[in-house]
């Protein structure tokens, strides 16, 4: 068994270890060198449970170098999926005809698991479904995602969404980050009506981004310590930067700004 640092200092009994149901992590990655990426999982593989291959940065790869960076990934009890926004683009440009074709290209590669999603395209409940039950044909576990980058919607639309997900055969459902704000700022109202009316144990509050106007870094790292705090350490966390994954997991287990609730004779 690997010795630990400072092993005097128990970790939370509510954190989980992997394998887990809950209290997942997902990683973004916008196109690291493998090289890099394995570096960060000698480290980090413990603390990563998903890793999203974001928007449509795998059409960039040369094929040989995505499938050995997706077989790495595996070897790490880490599972690769394709974000949601490629297959966007894909019925977006050439319709419902190239689906199938694209699903199998995925799978082809390596990829076992994708998103599908309608952040910049939408979809109804029908085209969801469809859309959905087309990927799983090709033999891919699906990962839903619901929300929107571009038009706010309300948590009942959030709550919706995510069941027609699940009802499709979603393994995982994801709710977008800019659902989560407002200018910035965590919405509240928001975050109380999904606590309510979610299957937290299957779905993913994603952390906002930099790429979504007005949003700070201070802004992601308050919307993190709102989401441990509001639903606790083992919350399923997306959205991750590489660089945050350490402290993610510091904080979860109460090692970071959040900090440890004290009891009186410890401080003493």
């Amino acid at each position: 068994m690997t010795s630990t640092p400072f092993a005097m200092i128990p970790l939370p009994k509510e954190r989980s270890v992997k394998p887990r149901r809950t209290g997942l992590t997902m990683m973004m990655d916008w196109g690291l060198p493998i090289g890099r990426a394995e570096d960060n999982m000698t480290l980090l593989a413990p603390y990563v449970d998903l890793v999203k291959i974001v928007v449509g940065t795998a059409r960039l790869y040369p094929e040989d170098y995505l499938v050995k960076k997706l077989a790495m990934y595996k070897s790490y009890d880490v599972m690769p999926f394709l974000g949601g926004q490629f297959a966007e683009y894909a019925y977006a440009t050439q319709g419902w005809q190239a689906m199938p074709g694209f699903f199998a290209e995925a799978k082809r590669l390596g990829f076992d698991a994708l998103e599908i999603s309608d952040n910049c395209v939408p979809l109804d409940d029908d085209e969801r479904t469809k859309m959905i039950k087309l990927a799983i044909a090709e033999g891919l576990e699906v990962h839903g995602e619901v929300g929107s980058k571009v038009v706010n919607q309300s948590p009942q639309d959030l709550i919706d969404q995510t069941q027609v997900c699940f009802d499709a055969g979603c393994e995982i459902v994801l709710v977008e980050g800019a659902e989560l704000v407002t200018d910035g700022k965590v919405n509240e109202s928001m975050m109380s009506a999904l606590k309510g009316g979610l299957d937290l144990d299957r779905t993913l509050l994603e952390l906002t981004g930099c790429w979504i106007k007005g949003v700070t870094p201070n802004d992601i790292f308050e919307l993190k310590k709102f989401l441990m705090t509001e639903f606790g350490p083992d919350v399923n966390l997306a959205n991750v930067q590489p660089d945050d994954v350490m402290e993610t997991e510091a904080m979860r287990c109460g090692l970071s700004v959040i900090g440890p609730k004290i009891e009186p004779e410890a401080a003493e």
